[in-house]
């Protein structure tokens, strides 16, 4: 049989990894399929243990399972040990592996869009959000040697995973006092689903960034956030959603079908091009 894989998550309906992967399947020549699945959280364990009676050779997981695959999986990479959080999972002689490829995505993310070196001026960064993502945001910049990077969360006591990566260089802030954090900020990033499709926006005033600061988004659904928006609007470089997910897909395709791709510009405006019609028809499809 054809090999197939999955993205799971709740909601996921606004999901393009279909259409990536379905495009590296086509590009490549390969038999195998890729789909949605909705998985309420509830039901999540019972998904991820039945992919073998499912006929998944592995899949992606996103918001708001990636710590719950982590728990679930039987052999977890070191990346996703550190993390403790799983974004792509596969099937090995029988075992349930799991890795996450967040943290390349992300940082390639920035390289591609802000150029090479870009971590030699944005030093110091603020990251909103202590989940899974954010786990996957912190770790890259720190391994690409920022000085100091703050996360904020409405639960100040879920970041402290976080700032146990590098106590000395993480440090913990409630959300309500972002705004009076910006000026100390040299790169923003939302790591949560504010923003996003059919969830609340972030709402957040962007007058305290100094001059020269750039701000990224995890979310790609709308490709352009309010957040991207108003970073415009101040002229500050900006780093959507979309480049992350294109980057952290190529580890998991290589593992379910054998062949590693690339992301290209066809593959970019193709994404766009469909995020697009989507808004056209009220970002809902």
């Amino acid at each position: 049989m054809p090999p197939k894989a999955f993205v799971a998550g709740h909601p996921i309906a606004h999901s393009r990894s279909p259409l990536i992967h379905g495009y590296w399947l086509e590009r490549c020549g390969l038999a195998g399929s890729y789909e949605r699945v909705d998985v309420a959280p509830d039901a999540f364990p019972g998904f991820l243990r039945g992919l073998a009676r499912s006929g998944f050779v592995g899949g992606n997981v996103t918001i708001p399972h990636k710590e719950a695959a982590f728990r679930l999986v039987d052999a977890p990479t070191a990346r996703a040990q550190r993390l403790r959080a799983v974004n792509t999972v596969w099937l090995e002689d029988g075992v349930l592996a799991g890795d996450n490829t967040d943290v390349t995505g992300f940082v390639e993310s920035l390289d591609a869009a802000l150029g090479a070196g870009w971590e030699a001026r944005l030093t110091r960064a603020l990251v909103l959000g202590a989940g899974g993502a954010a786990r996957a945001v912190v770790a890259g910049l720190l391994d690409r040697g920022l000085e100091r990077v703050v996360v904020a969360a409405r639960d100040v006591e879920k970041a402290a995973p976080l700032v146990g990566f590098a106590p000395t260089r993480v440090a913990a802030l409630p959300f309500g006092e972002v705004e009076r954090a910006l000026g100390d900020t040299d790169l923003l990033v939302n790591a949560t689903s504010l923003g996003m499709v059919g969830r609340d926006p972030l709402g957040l005033d962007l007058a305290g960034l100094p001059e020269g600061a750039a701000v990224a988004d995890i979310v790609y659904a709308p490709l352009e956030t309010e957040l991207l928006r108003a970073a415009r609007a101040r002229g500050l470089a900006t780093v959507d959603g979309l480049g992350m997910l294109l980057h952290q897909a190529v580890p998991g395709f290589a593992r379910w079908f054998g062949v590693r791709p690339q992301p290209t510009p066809e593959l970019r405006a193709l994404i766009e091009a469909d995020l697009a019609r989507a808004a056209a028809e009220g970002g809902r499809r």
